[in-house]
């Protein structure tokens, strides 16, 4: 498969930077499922810093293809999550301080509770992903827990500027994903993923599906949202049609 979807966080973080009404994420939402997407994703996090709980309402009614809500494995958002039911939940690491996701969840270190937190997801009929890095250990532990499929943190390999360190991490992304496949989860990607390296991992041809949103959004400001995620559509398909 070779499905995308779009973040559009990012489009809520230019607008509360002014607490205001515009640029809305839910019409930006709506202009890349014209433009292709395949699904659209939004991070509410505990502190509101981007998208609001309006937004994930709105978007809930209004979407045509797949709402995959990321969020913390808190109470509060538990809650949020069985009233709105999204059709997918990516369980992600969480901290106040950070400018984005720094890495993969712990889901090593006391398995049980995150495993009858996932158990309580998928009894609502939601589907669960957890948000993981490229390790044998990690995608092992998803297994165990139950979780439906999962994401590979790609950041490393995006981040990477020596060859040698960007070849170890496709390895690592391309041995958890072929594990995850084995074990019969769904397997996503995503994170640090642009329109110069997302060929490498968008070949695999294990990955159902990319996440992929700041990107986007940032050529967006010079192309518009249609023209952006048509292009990064295009290069997913691509990728995997070599």
């Amino acid at each position: 498969m070779s499905r995308l979807s779009v973040n559009v966080d990012h489009v809520a973080t230019v607008r509360q930077a002014r607490l205001a009404s515009e640029p809305d994420p839910v019409t930006a939402a709506a202009i890349a499922e014209l433009a292709g997407a395949d699904g659209i994703t939004v991070h509410l996090r505990e502190d509101r810093r981007h998208i609001q709980d309006r937004d994930l309402y709105i978007l809930r009614k209004t979407i045509k293809t797949r709402l995959n809500l990321e969020m913390a494995a808190t109470k509060e958002m538990f809650d949020i999550a069985l009233e709105v039911k999204p059709d997918m939940v990516t369980i992600v690491p969480e901290k106040r301080q950070e400018l984005t996701t720094e890495g993969g969840l712990d889901v090593k270190t006391n398995p049980d509770p995150l495993k009858r937190y996932v158990q309580g997801l998928r009894d609502a009929g939601i589907s669960v992903n957890l948000f993981v890095d490229p390790s044998p250990d990690a995608v092992k532990a998803c297994h165990r827990i139950g979780s439906d499929g999962l994401e590979i943190h790609t950041g490393r390999y995006a981040e990477a500027f020596q060859d040698n360190v960007k070849e170890a991490e496709l390895k690592r992304i391309y041995d958890a994903a072929v594990l995850s496949k084995r074990l019969g989860l769904k397997t996503h990607a995503g994170h640090g993923l642009d329109y110069n390296n997302v060929q490498n991992v968008a070949a695999m041809q294990e990955f159902d599906e990319f996440a992929i949103g700041y990107s986007i959004i940032s050529r967006s400001i010079y192309t518009g949202i249609e023209n952006a995620v048509r292009e990064m559509k295009r290069l997913i398909v691509a990728s995997r049609s070599k």
